[in-house]
């Protein structure tokens, strides 16, 4: 299963990537994964289904794609109402392999870059 060193690992090697601070990595100045903590709220609403390690938060493309993981693999990939309308989706890393991650992570940037920036990676990609 994927680590933060995973993580670190795949983002880093994306165009423009910067790691900003610790597990959090932004193209272009905007955050595309990272790790963020639950707040008291969130772990209220989660209860018993809060994991206990901080989640990685990543963006995807739209809501309908955010809605499809999370009720594709609830195990895995959830959200909070902290989070209600925006294309962030919070995973469990632990429960994440690491194939996957890397989709994920390369999914987030694309969704975060500059359009000329993601079409140059994608075209260089194929």
């Amino acid at each position: 299963m994927a680590t933060w060193d995973d993580v670190g690992r795949v983002a880093s090697v994306l165009p423009d990537t910067e790691e900003r601070r610790p597990r959090e990595w932004a193209v272009h100045g905007r955050n595309f994964v990272w790790e963020r903590p639950l707040r008291r709220r969130d772990l209220d609403e989660l209860g018993d289904l809060a994991p206990d390690a901080a989640p990685l938060a990543f963006y995807v493309a739209h809501e309908g794609e955010k809605l499809a993981l999370v009720g594709d693999e609830p195990g895995t990939f959830f959200t909070t109402a902290h989070f209600a309308g925006y294309p962030i989706v919070l995973a469990r890393l632990d429960q994440v392999a690491v194939p996957e991650l890397e989709e994920l992570v390369e999914d987030a940037w694309l969704a975060r870059a500059p359009k000329r920036l993601a079409q140059s990676f994608l075209d260089a990609t194929e």
